[in-house]
């Protein structure tokens, strides 16, 4: 079975909500990123969203572009990608989702492109600019190699949307919940509650919220209303910050060891 399917059932016979961390590949460099996911893994991190180095991230903040600038600078290019995927694999099976770009998958060829995703241990992939009216052969192939596809509901999806968008997804869906581009923030929106009961509604896939959570408090407040949350702009702030420290990947499992402790929790 696929891991994220899998981390998703362990965590609800335990009664825990899961703990999702995004950082930018290749940021500061691909041995980094290796030595992240398994201090991540040591420090309570359910599923491992990395974000695959691209020139035009239209859904990012500031903090995730540089990080993406960074992850070009070092060379870091899908295959080199895959290749320390496939090294992580050797000492982790922590589920790993590819947080991507179309025009990344377009170049090399979805069935290819899927396939070699699939040999290196990658679990599901999020394609940020890929809609689930567009994504036919997509969600076929990705059945094919046993990824999950996952897909974005944002808090302005219309209901008969969101009912269209969580059908085709799997693994869990990702729910938005604030509108505009990745980055932290000082509170957790209000009506949070709301909108996950309003997704809850049509799927009975677990919903994962991400976007500006930046804190232990947030996170938890968070995985009260959901069945996980994503920190992703503070951890690579983490790394914008100490990326030439000797500590860095200690300091990291560190900082995420907080929020996961908040988290499981709940």
């Amino acid at each position: 079975m696929n891991r994220i399917i899998e981390r998703f059932a362990q965590l609800k016979r335990e009664g825990r909500k899961a703990f999702v961390v995004y950082i930018g590949a290749g940021d500061p460099d691909l041995e980094a990123t290796r030595q992240f996911a398994l201090a991540f893994d040591r420090a309570g991190v359910d599923i491992l969203e990395l974000g695959v180095p691209f020139s035009d991230p239209l859904a990012d903040g500031l903090v995730n572009q540089l990080a993406a600038q960074r992850g070009l600078a070092s060379g870091t290019t899908p295959p080199k990608l895959l290749e320390t995927i496939s090294a992580i694999r050797l000492e982790s099976q922590i589920p790993i989702v590819l947080y991507i770009y179309f025009n990344l998958i377009h170049k090399v060829g979805m069935e290819r492109f899927i396939a070699d995703c699939a040999r290196a241990g990658v679990d599901g992939l999020l394609v940020l600019d890929l809609p689930p009216e567009e994504s036919d052969n997509y969600e076929a192939l990705m059945a094919k190699a046993g990824l999950c596809q996952i897909y974005l509901v944002a808090p302005t999806t219309p209901e008969d949307r969101v009912q269209a968008i969580v059908k085709r997804g799997a693994g869990f869906i990702y729910y938005i919940s604030r509108e505009g581009v990745t980055g932290m923030q000082t509170e957790v929106a209000s009506n949070l509650a709301q909108q996950v009961a309003k997704i809850r509604a049509h799927t009975p896939l677990p919903i994962v919220v991400g976007f500006g959570i930046s804190n232990p408090e947030q996170a938890a407040a968070v995985a009260k209303e959901a069945d996980g949350c994503v920190v992703g702009s503070a951890v690579v702030n983490q790394i914008a910050t100490n990326g030439k420290s000797l500590e860095l990947v200690e300091k990291l499992g560190s900082y995420v060891n907080a929020m996961a402790d908040a988290v499981k929790s709940i």
